[in-house]
């Protein structure tokens, strides 16, 4: 693969990079009250737009066809949104006597506490062979639990802002979350002729506004003189991600493929990827809503945004392996 198809596949994570690095040249320009006025353009207008964009895109005529493997979505659900989180939890009690910032930290247990992603699972899942019926019932059912559930879980482990209520929390997430998630696939219904024929590139929009919302909560960082973030921190954060996710993976593996097992190789396959993927297209946007007036809400956002790129790439790299292997269980 040369450089530029490398660059154009990856173009996402170098847009991470980039404005992060404009918003340190220039953090005045996406502050809050500064010319952008992410007080409305992002906390409403981006975020209801992402999730509209969702809802106009999430094919639920297709999770009927994966209905029936109850077992399976119970293991995924239970794993990402209830064991992972807790775990999580248990582990930062030991990692709070060390000297890693408290911020990035922090940032860890929101990792713990987000549904799976609509994409990056189903492509992994689809590229080795899986299940990928049972890939995308998980990733988009995960999603709707997740509207709900990621918030309770993130007030539960690591309470709110004490500038921002409960109630205005919710009913934010609401008018922001659910409504256009809701219309968009009222949307869809009279334009799904129309969306399959042009396959609109949903991913990349969504991208896109995911890019500036990244944009201006790290322009508030930058704007914050109190905010410092030692080296030795964020490297030993990227090696914990690294090694929860290998960990994790194993986990997954071994419960799906134990002798009195009823999952098939393919139903593994799509257990392991959507037990481990963390949304960032959902998470950013939940963080922005959940921990509106935190001074520190970028450096919570850190993690998150090493893990997305992290699953990717892992997943990435497993997939030949992970391809044999269930070919030679098929056999």
């Amino acid at each position: 693969m040369g450089l530029l198809e490398r660059l154009r596949k990856e173009w996402f994570i170098l847009g991470i990079v980039l404005v992060i690095a404009v918003a340190r040249l220039e953090p005045g320009v996406g502050v809050k009250g500064g010319p952008l006025k992410p007080e409305i353009t992002i906390t409403y207008i981006a975020v209801s737009a992402i999730f509209f964009n969702s809802g106009l895109s999430l094919k639920t005529e297709e999770l009927t066809n994966a209905l029936m493997h109850v077992k399976l979505h119970l293991f995924v659900q239970i794993f990402t949104l209830v064991f992972f989180p807790t775990a999580i939890w248990v582990f930062l009690q030991l990692l709070s006597i060390t000297p890693i910032n408290e911020w990035l930290l922090k940032g860890l247990q929101t990792v713990g506490c987000m549904p799976p992603p609509v994409s990056s699972a189903v492509i992994l899942t689809k590229a080795v062979g899986g299940n990928e019926a049972a890939a995308i019932f998980n990733s988009a059912f995960g999603s709707f639990l997740g509207i709900v559930i990621t918030p309770l879980l993130l007030l539960l482990f690591l309470g709110s802002s004490s500038s921002v209520p409960f109630t205005s929390i919710f009913s934010q997430l609401f008018m922001t979350v659910v409504v256009p998630l809701i219309i968009g696939q009222i949307v869809r219904r009279y334009i799904k002729d129309w969306l399959e024929r042009k396959k609109p590139p949903f991913g990349a929009i969504s991208s896109c506004v995911l890019l500036m919302i990244i944009y201006t909560t790290f322009c508030d960082t930058f704007a914050n003189p109190n905010i410092d973030l030692d080296k030795f921190s964020l490297i030993i954060i990227v090696f914990i991600i690294f090694s929860l996710q290998m960990s994790f993976m194993f986990l997954t593996f071994l419960f799906s493929t134990r002798n009195n097992s009823t999952f098939t190789p393919a139903d593994t396959v799509a257990i392991v990827f959507c037990s481990t993927h963390k949304s960032l297209t959902l998470g950013i946007p939940m963080l922005k809503i959940v921990f509106a007036g935190y001074e520190h809400l970028s450096l919570i956002s850190v993690p998150l945004l090493i893990y997305h790129p992290a699953q990717i790439l892992l997943g990435s790299l497993l997939v030949p392996t992970i391809k044999s292997w269930m070919v030679s269980r098929q056999k």
